[in-house]
């Protein structure tokens, strides 16, 4: 594992703060300097400050994001955010992220290499949102929302849409460019109203109440980790 994903596990700090502190010379490894590209094996020993640290328990969340929550484990405007909603021990950050007006499905792990892959293109995790948007769809804007619309950076993949109402939509998607729902909906002239993603990586949300929180089972793990080629 490498040494800002095992500060990180540890409980220490997020992987970018992690990396902070071994660029200071904080993290020794076996009582060596430890390095960005240093890795740990299970019988290493590490410090912070001098203070010998090791990683905790694994654990998988599965959290109902409430609306006008940030989805980061601290803020520097003071606003809520999605950690604040979970325990604190073990430590676990998003995977991913969901805009603060959005609601629905989101992952906290401290399972830095299931997590990596599963926020990674090359694996095509899906997700599934819900929108309402302004107006009424036509059959042609659905199709153009599946065979991909043109944003102003590149074209989108192909997604799975369809209709569920006169001014609902759901579109299933492995990218996770930013705002790209939001984005895709005013493309084809219906901007999206309220988002909710109602499935992630294979997870919904069942009877979880907005703002609630679960931890997942065996099973559901394990099937994330064959998912991303892990199990």
């Amino acid at each position: 594992m490498r040494l800002n994903a095992y500060l990180a596990r540890a409980g220490v700090a997020s992987r970018r703060k992690a990396d902070e502190l071994i660029k200071a010379g904080r993290v020794r490894v076996n009582g060596e300097p430890g390095a960005l590209n240093t890795f740990v094996k299970a019988d290493d020993r590490v410090e912070v400050d001098g203070r010998a640290v090791g990683p905790q328990r694994l654990a998988y969340l599965l959290l109902h994001k409430p609306a006008g929550t940030v989805t980061t484990a601290h803020d520097p405007r003071g606003r809520p955010t999605v950690v604040q909603l979970v325990p604190r021990d073990p430590r676990v950050v998003p995977v991913g992220r969901l805009d603060a007006d959005t609601t629905g499905a989101l992952l906290l792990t401290n399972d830095g290499e299931l997590a990596h892959r599963l926020a990674h293109p090359r694996y095509e995790v899906d997700k599934v949102y819900v929108a309402d948007v302004e107006g009424e769809p036509s059959d042609e804007a659905i199709r153009r929302l599946a065979e991909g619309v043109e944003l102003d950076d590149r074209p989108t993949a192909p997604a799975r849409a369809r209709r569920l109402g006169p001014s609902r939509i759901e579109l299933t998607l492995h990218e996770g460019r930013k705002h790209q729902v939001k984005r895709m909906c005013e493309a084809v002239g219906h901007p999206a109203r309220r988002l909710h993603r109602s499935r992630y990586a294979g997870l919904d949300l069942g009877g979880l109440a907005l703002g609630g929180w679960r931890a997942l089972t065996r099973a559901e793990v394990a099937g994330l980790r064959r998912l991303v080629g892990l199990g």
